[in-house]
């Protein structure tokens, strides 16, 4: 199968979800579980990504100085620190341990 025809069937099938999309009665997709289920789907994907992203590198798990730095910033997440002060104090975990030379 060529990668043309994976394309056109992924896009159809989206296009039927989407299209399915609108036969849903409406109390299905306002109700209360779904608002929960959509946020924590949406958590948990992301979680993933960051978790990918930290430890992959070309399909094997690496640990260098990102995986402090999410540390970092999950730690202050719970504390509910602002936004920028994760991503900086994050940023500056991982320099300063590569600058060091403590991890790659």
């Amino acid at each position: 199968m060529s990668i043309w025809v994976g394309l056109v069937v992924a896009s159809l099938l989206i296009w039927a979800l989407k299209t399915a999309g609108y036969v849903v009665p409406r109390r299905f997709v306002e109700g209360a579980l779904m608002s929960r289920v959509a946020g924590l789907v949406t958590a948990a994907l992301l979680a993933s990504l960051v978790i990918a992203q930290a430890l992959g590198d070309n399909g094997t798990v690496t640990v260098d100085a990102r995986v402090p730095a999410v540390g970092v910033a999950a730690i202050l997440l719970y504390f509910k620190a602002p936004f920028m002060v994760v991503l900086l104090a994050a940023g500056v975990v991982a320099a300063g341990l590569r600058f060091l030379g403590l991890m790659v």
